[in-house]
């Protein structure tokens, strides 16, 4: 009964420090483009992120 109290507070204490590690780095990524204005692009900042632009159209949008 103690290893399944132990492995779960292990398991959310994981979960919580995962949690706030990715926000401490979205806010710095946020704060660095924030800085650099509008003009520059994330990908020119961050080369190596992958980010899904499925929702996104590349080019001129005609109206129908």
């Amino acid at each position: 009964m103690k290893t399944a109290v132990t492995i779960l507070t292990v398991a959310a204490a994981g979960v919580v420090a995962f949690y706030i590690i990715r926000r401490i780095e979205s806010r710095n990524m946020r704060k660095k483009i924030s800085s650099e204005g509008f003009e520059t692009a994330t990908d020119v900042l961050y080369p190596d992120r992958r980010r899904s632009f499925s929702k996104y159209r590349i080019g001129p949008i005609l109206p129908q």
